[in-house]
């Protein structure tokens, strides 16, 4: 973490009442052509519950408990495509022929409550454990402190991965999701490859912007190409990185635009700029969240997301309370994003929506360590 972001204040601002609650809100919505009954999403969250990567009976009830409370989208935790090098924790499900009918079975159950579903497709890249069994392949074998880490993607290497998703969102379709989400945040594989820390080539996958942003493009480009012209295509990006919290690729709104320009033309339909505080501003000097400029450079969908019901970011530990999230649905009835993804409140209540909008807040189950350790 850097020091400026230890520095800052870490928890949610004290705003006067809001005029809008949780309630005015929780109602149909109609997103990049998705019928949804809320604009209220599932955060992807890693729930290491799917043994030797196939969901179980366990995990469809844990995804149809969110859809059964009018979460309108899922976002599924990290799914790895079928490459070896996509990580190497046998409990995080993989999107692949053998998983399928574990896949099916989530699936039918989020659609049977009413909600809609996307795997989110998950490449670890150098954010693997250190004795992982499998290859650890990163943008140019170091990590965001010039140590080593892993080995360079070779053209060949990346060819081969690229068709990986692209088969995983294959599937994705034949299995009847709505949609998939393509991480591209948080300092994983194809996010490394955004950052010029860790992304020192000097061939058509580095040197510059529009180097660095080539695999991503690429990667949605094929997933466009194996699924269908309709589609939706989620893509996660973030300022932020797991080793640096103060980490920027872009550090102005043109420069946002460069970063955001390649993947709305390669097919994206929804951006989903990762922050952990999603009540700070996107650039130094305006009001509009990091959501908030993206879908004002782009035209998109936007998903805004970070510690939303919580009154301190995802850092802290312990028992974190709950905030109040009027001012963030003022923001949304003023346009300023299209969908509100809420992860930690919702992993800890799964009828958070339903308690909140009735205003039975002390009902809700405070988010702790223990809470996150189980499949609830």
């Amino acid at each position: 973490m850097s020091t400026t972001d230890a520095a800052s204040d870490t928890s949610a601002p004290a705003h006067a009442p809001a005029s809008v609650h949780l309630s005015d809100v929780v109602r149909p919505v109609t997103v990049a052509g998705l019928e949804l009954s809320s604009p209220f999403v599932m955060a992807p969250m890693t729930r290491s519950f799917s043994p030797g990567g196939v969901p179980t009976e366990e995990v469809a009830a844990y995804y149809r408990r969110r859809a059964e409370h009018r979460v309108g989208l899922i976002l599924t935790e990290g799914v790895f495509p079928d490459h070896p090098s996509a990580g190497d924790a046998p409990a995080v499900p993989r999107l692949a022929p053998w998983s399928a009918d574990g896949w099916r079975r989530v699936v039918e159950e989020v659609h049977a409550a009413g909600g809609k579903i996307f795997p989110q497709l998950w490449h670890m890249g150098g954010n693997q454990p250190v004795e992982a069994a499998g290859p650890v392949h990163t943008p140019s074998g170091i990590d965001g402190r010039a140590r080593h880490r892993g080995e360079a993607l070779t053209t060949p290497e990346i060819d081969e991965l690229v068709q990986r998703y692209a088969d995983s969102a294959r599937l994705a379709h034949e299995l009847g999701f709505d949609g998939v989400e393509v991480h591209a945040a948080h300092g994983y594989l194809l996010d490394a490859f955004h950052w010029e820390v860790t992304n020192r080539r000097q061939d058509e996958y580095g040197k510059d912007l529009a180097g660095r942003t080539r695999l991503t493009t690429e990667v949605i480009a094929a997933v466009r190409a194996a699924t269908s012209p309709d589609f939706p295509i989620s893509v996660r990006f973030s300022q932020w990185k797991g080793e640096d919290y103060g980490a920027r690729i872009s550090h102005s709104p043109a420069e946002l635009e460069a970063l955001l320009t390649p993947f709305v033309e390669a097919g994206a339909t929804i951006l989903h700029p990762s922050t952990r505080r999603h009540w700070e501003p996107g650039f130094e000097g305006s009001e509009l969240s990091l959501a908030g400029w993206t879908k004002k450079l782009t035209g998109l969908p936007t998903i805004v997301v970070g510690s939303v019901g919580l009154n301190t970011p995802f850092l802290e530990r312990g028992e974190v309370g709950t905030a109040d999230v009027g001012p963030l649905l003022e923001r949304y009835e003023g346009g300023e994003f299209d969908l509100i993804a809420v992860g930690r409140a919702l992993l800890a209540n799964p009828d958070w929506i339903t308690k909140t909008a009735a205003g039975r807040f002390d009902e809700l189950t405070p988010w702790t360590k223990d809470v996150a350790a189980k499949l609830w």
